[in-house]
């Protein structure tokens, strides 16, 4: 049984030593806790990065990198009926790369205002 990753958190948060109860007696394989578990924060990490600007760019390319291996990797080993993987996956790799391309667009674009015209 997989539960909302919201309700898992908010039931550790609330009553920890009953989920944890419920966590030991769940059986889990990897793929499973990649698709629950890892690929929804990585989703939320790589927001987090994205809503914190396109200002630092050269950093920020260095850190999302992560973010798209991540993506890549689950795509990977997700199963080819597992549509929901596959297109979260898929988005994250694309929205990824335009974020990178787009943080060095707009930092060369700000680079470009404190020139001397001549």
């Amino acid at each position: 049984m997989h539960m909302n990753i919201i309700e898992r958190v908010k039931n550790i948060l609330i009553s920890p030593k009953t989920e944890w109860e419920v966590i030991n007696a769940e059986t889990a394989t990897p793929q499973s806790i990649l698709m629950s578990y890892v690929l929804p924060l990585s989703i939320v990490a790589a927001l987090g990065t994205i809503l914190k600007g396109l200002l630092f760019a050269g950093t920020f390319a260095f850190s999302i990198k992560f973010f798209i291996i991540g993506a890549i990797i689950v795509m990977g080993k997700a199963e080819s009926d597992n549509y929901l993987a596959l297109i979260l996956g898929f988005l994250a790799v694309i929205l990824g790369t335009l974020n990178v391309v787009g943080g060095f667009v707009v930092t060369d674009r700000m680079l470009e205002m404190f020139k001397k015209k001549k």
